[in-house]
């Protein structure tokens, strides 16, 4: 990862009750930051479902307890792709809960303010919509602290405005708060060439846009790897993996994609801005209103409580807007952009390494 110029790393699924003292160390000494997903198969918010209860907000607690002493921990994600339909909105204050609740927690037990943040499936339907309304509000102890999109729209030879880019660009001007690509590296056209990253961290998008983070660090089935230990073997042959693929041995570079992203990062050089010289005056976006069967949120509806049960009665509510105690906008202490001066060219990991559960 030091050797391909990453110094953003995201981990989707995590045991908390390891010990992760020795990766994160080696992490720091390369240079490298976490970004950390809190939630589990077992304990994500299900749009189908909707509920945010007891036994989910302890279990991102405990992830929380295990990253928050690292320094090189940036951020935490409460939700990965959550809605990907219109209907599925109705799990966005969902979302929000779970933010309320973990930054609850995070200042009762004292500790750093670590970014809570949420990655978004790109669907265009509800892609304006969600971003503004994670954001929206007066009250950011409710707010996500940045938001991540997993998009993939840049794949083969395209442009900045052929591949959708601009657009998503567009959207993402003057928002409030950090925006990133949490997930990136379109692989339907092969070779990956990873052109988008001279977009992404060029003067066409520097500005507004606080990095990227490259799907996926370890070759799987899905052919998204970067790196690759070893041939696959048929998952039912003896002391075989589950999926066939080893995450033991020696890392080898997957060819010629891991060469074309390293050539890619050797070429750029994103601007950031220094914490002392952040002095940002946007305010929040206004909350979406109901559009049925794109966005069944109606404003900035009151936030379902600890335990909640999704049923007709909060339904209701959040599709007729049943509003909450404030609405007005309010100016932020993030901007768009820039975090922190880091700009994350990073990789997402997959696998089981070190004590680490990553999926």
């Amino acid at each position: 990862m030091k050797s391909l110029g990453a110094n953003t790393i995201r981990v989707y699924h995590v045991d908390s009750s390891a010990d992760h003292s020795e990766c994160m160390t080696a992490f720091a000494n390369a240079g490298i930051y976490l970004f950390v997903d809190m939630d589990t198969f077992d304990t994500a918010i299900d749009q189908n479902n909707p509920h945010w209860n007891e036994t989910q907000l302890q279990a991102f607690e405990k992830v929380m307890d295990e990253f928050q002493q690292y320094n090189n921990t940036a951020g935490l994600f409460v939700g990965n792709e959550v809605l990907t339909m219109g209907n599925g909105s109705v799990a966005a204050p969902f979302v929000k809960s779970a933010t309320r609740d973990t930054k609850a927690y995070r200042t009762s037990k004292g500790y750093r303010d670590i970014p809570i943040g949420y990655s978004a499936a790109d669907i265009a339907s509800l892609r304006p919509m969600l971003q503004n309304y994670l954001a929206c509000g007066s009250n950011t102890s409710e707010s996500i602290d940045f938001f991540g999109l997993n998009a993939y729209e840049w794949c083969g030879a395209v442009t900045y405005t052929t591949s959708g880019y601009e657009q998503l660009t567009v959207n993402a001007t003057d928002y409030p708060i950090p925006i990133f690509f949490s997930e990136t590296g379109c692989n339907s056209a092969e070779p990956r060439t990873f052109e988008d990253q001279a977009a992404i961290f060029g003067d066409q998008m520097n500005g507004i846009w606080s990095g990227a983070i490259i799907y996926e660090w370890i070759e799987e089935a899905n052919n998204y790897g970067l790196i690759s230990y070893g041939p696959s073997v048929v998952p039912t042959a003896t002391d075989a993996p589950p999926d066939g693929f080893t995450r033991t041995g020696t890392p080898t570079p997957v060819s010629p994609d891991f060469s074309n992203l390293l050539n890619q990062w050797k070429t750029l050089s994103p601007s950031g801005t220094s914490e002392n010289a952040y002095t940002p005056s946007l305010t929040a976006p206004a909350c979406p209103g109901y559009t049925s069967g794109v966005w069944e949120v109606n404003g900035d509806v009151a936030l379902p409580t600890l335990g909640q049960t999704f049923d007709a009665a909060l339904q209701s509510s959040i599709t007729g807007g049943t509003a909450a105690s404030a609405t007005a906008s309010a100016t932020k202490k993030s901007g768009a952009g820039h975090a922190r001066g880091v700009n994350a060219m990073g990789v997402g990991l997959a696998g089981v390494v070190a004590g680490l559960v990553l999926v």
